[in-house]
């Protein structure tokens, strides 16, 4: 319950921090009242490290700094400076404060940005580009065209046949439980157990078509709209309107 304000405040233990070692708290406390709080003078602060016994020390403390509430539960009152640490902080340093915070949301909005569409920025006629679509065709055997739009559409291609002959079957008990028994595996190991097996490896290759499908779709899309949506003619070999 304290790591984020202890973070805030620049602790230098603040994931390690114990609450309920007395050690910890005492360190936690001097620091506190050393780099951030300041309610006694430097020489009146000396208690705070000298004591033989912290808990009068800290309930003194805790008197001194008018804490307001009833509760005297330790990890309320440590919860409550902290608090207060992180209150008077922001008041000498409100500017730094205000641009931690003002860069951190630039960041979460840019992060967001990219997150929902990351083959919005795509750019055709980029060695990345070229590389991954080259990659793909590899892996499915495909050969690669001179022009990496017609190999991404020649991708396409194969992905929606690999994956025409599955979609009858899942389409039937999408979003439902599949009985594994009742799927037909095409082949016959002599082996009931090795059966149920193979089915499930074939439920698994079915899963990754589908995504690698979906994958490809998508990035044929983000190019048709930086290339503004051009019609293919594989008879030329060409891109053509």
């Amino acid at each position: 319950m304290f790591r984020r304000k202890l973070s805030a405040l620049g602790y230098p233990k603040c994931e390690d921090f114990n609450p309920s070692s007395e050690e910890e708290q005492k360190h936690l406390i001097i620091w506190l009242e050393d780099q951030k709080i300041r309610h006694y003078k430097v020489e009146d602060r000396k208690f705070l490290k000298t004591a033989k016994s912290w808990t009068p020390a800290f309930n003194k403390y805790v008197k001194d700094l008018q804490y307001p509430f009833s509760n005297k539960h330790q990890s309320m009152i440590l919860d409550w400076i902290l608090g207060l640490a992180v209150r008077l902080e922001y008041g000498d340093n409100p500017d730094k404060y205000k641009n931690a915070y003002e860069d951190k949301m630039a960041k979460e909005r840019e992060t967001k940005s990219i997150s929902e569409n990351p083959l919005e920025n795509i750019k055709e006629n980029t060695p990345e580009f070229k590389e991954g679509v080259q990659k793909i065709a590899k892996l499915l055997d495909i050969s690669i065209h001179p022009d990496d739009k017609i190999t991404l559409e020649a991708i396409k291609i194969t992905v929606e046949r690999l994956t025409a002959e599955t979609d009858t079957q899942v389409k039937k008990t999408t979003n439902k439980p599949i009985p594994i028994d009742d799927l037909d595996l095409g082949f016959d190991t002599g082996d009931p157990k090795l059966n149920r097996a193979a089915k499930a490896l074939r439920l698994l290759h079915i899963n990754d078509l589908r995504q690698l499908q979906t994958q490809v779709n998508e990035a044929i899309v983000a190019v048709q709209a930086i290339t503004a949506n051009p019609k293919t003619d594989q008879r030329l070999g060409k891109i053509g309107r």
